[in-house]
């Protein structure tokens, strides 16, 4: 009698399942707290547009009906916004479906499929389920993609090419000008995959959509609607290409794959991109809080065009990770990454943002370089100035030696200076903040 692994395909015994940030009910439940906050999965804190919420109260009721299979209504707005044909657009159950469906559509066993590293694992998954192998060129010194190596890369049996920009989890980009030479040195018979799903939170001039290349390469570009439009709970990605290559990837998709309440919703989300916008600006003056503070730690990290930050630690991630979750705060280990020192964060409310420094600092200093807890640090007990509430401070504050000397210095929590900034809270002394 065979084995039940002799059951399955060989390829899929070579697949490492996909293991997915915590949930906060989870951590609830695990470690008996409640407010947990996340800023693992790179969600939109501000949550969907509330025409959205709309739009779902009005499609609820239809709910016992099978969804438009062809997602007619959104396909037709997808096409007004990116001014394409209706037949450049393939939906799926978030972006992911969406790979694994490409893998399914030109992989065959053998094929080489070259991606970055690190980058979403998703690539490698979808490689490996159909017996390709997937091929790695590690990122550059400064974190970018490599683009010279990956076009060196190309082989014989090279099928595809998975290109995520903004990279997940660098955050960093690939200018225009760059991406045009690196289709240059690509053969006509490769399909290149330019994954951007983080796309709408750049700023940088010199970055572009790779949709304006689709008819004039073989190129597939990914979005999903999972991050900047806050709809990861109901599941849909989208992907734009020429009319040829989205036929052949249509083949394997299944029907009914886009639910009713996901078509809704990403219709209703589309039209409003005050909500986008507004989403945009708070993640930009989130990262400049948060870069200060990484900079006050003593902490370095890699500046994004996304809404999350890598962020080197100079500790084992998984052990802060481990301590941070007892404070009720969700993060990204680096160790998934090939980084074990980084955690990847993403960039919330200033509320979230202030609470992740707090407990951070407070972790950090009791988890000595070798990854385990730590007597090292100094401590001194403060009051806020404001709400009277104590903390505990430690070494690694930028005012703690100055405080240490003269205890009446004048003290904010971080709650109160948040006060001070978001509601323009006037005093009748002027006092300065730490």
């Amino acid at each position: 009698m065979r084995k039940i692994e002799e059951l399955g395909r060989p390829a899929i015994l070579t697949l490492d399942p996909y293991v997915p940030g915590k949930p906060i009910e989870e951590v609830e439940r695990e470690f008996g707290i409640t407010g947990v906050i996340k800023m693992a999965s790179n969600e939109n804190p501000l949550g969907p547009s509330p025409a959205v919420i709309e739009a779902l109260k009005a499609a609820a009721p239809r709910v016992f009906n099978y969804p438009d299979s062809n997602c007619y209504y959104l396909k037709r707005e997808m096409a007004s916004f990116y001014s394409l044909s209706e037949d450049h657009f393939i939906f799926g159950n978030g972006a992911d479906e969406i790979i694994k469906m490409i893998g399914e559509a030109f992989l065959n066993p053998g094929d080489e499929v070259i991606h970055a590293w690190p980058t979403f694992s998703e690539y490698i998954f979808a490689s490996k389920l159909m017996g390709a192998k997937p091929c790695s060129v590690p990122v550059g010194e400064n974190f970018k993609h490599d683009l010279k190596k990956i076009a060196e890369r190309v082989g014989s049996n090279t099928k595809l090419i998975f290109i995520c920009n903004p990279n997940n989890p660098t955050g960093t980009i690939i200018s225009r000008q760059e991406m045009q030479e690196f289709f240059e040195k690509i053969p006509s018979d490769i399909v290149v995959v330019v994954d951007e799903a983080y796309y709408e939170y750049v700023t940088d001039p010199q970055c572009s959509s790779a949709v304006e290349l689709v008819d004039k390469n073989r190129v597939i570009v990914l979005r999903t609607f999972s991050k900047i439009y806050g709809l990861a709970g109901l599941r849909i990605g989208c992907g734009i290409a020429s009319p040829d290559l989205i036929s052949l990837i249509n083949r394997v998709r299944e029907p009914f794959n886009v639910n009713l309440m996901a078509q809704e919703a990403a219709v209703a989300a589309l039209k409003d991109q005050a909500h986008v916008s507004q989403s945009k600006e708070l993640v930009i003056d989130g990262k400049v809080y948060l870069y200060g503070e990484f900079e006050r730690l003593g902490l370095g990290y890699i500046p994004s065009e996304t809404n999350f930050i890598f962020v080197d630690i100079k500790r084992d991630s998984k052990e802060v990770f481990t301590a941070l979750l007892k404070e009720g705060v969700i993060v990204r280990t680096g160790d998934i990454f090939d980084r074990p020192n980084y955690i990847r964060v993403t960039v919330g409310t200033p509320e979230q943002n202030k609470r992740f420094i707090i407990c951070l600092e407070k972790v950090h200093g009791r988890i000595g370089d070798n990854g385990v807890t730590s007597e090292r640090r100094k401590t001194l007990e403060v009051r806020c100035a404001l709400c009277g509430k104590k903390e505990i401070i430690t070494d690694v504050h930028k005012d703690f030696e100055r405080l240490e000397k003269n205890p009446k210095t004048t003290y904010f929590c971080e709650m109160c200076l948040s006060r001070v900034q978001y509601e323009a809270v006037e005093y009748n002394k002027p006092k300065k903040p730490i």
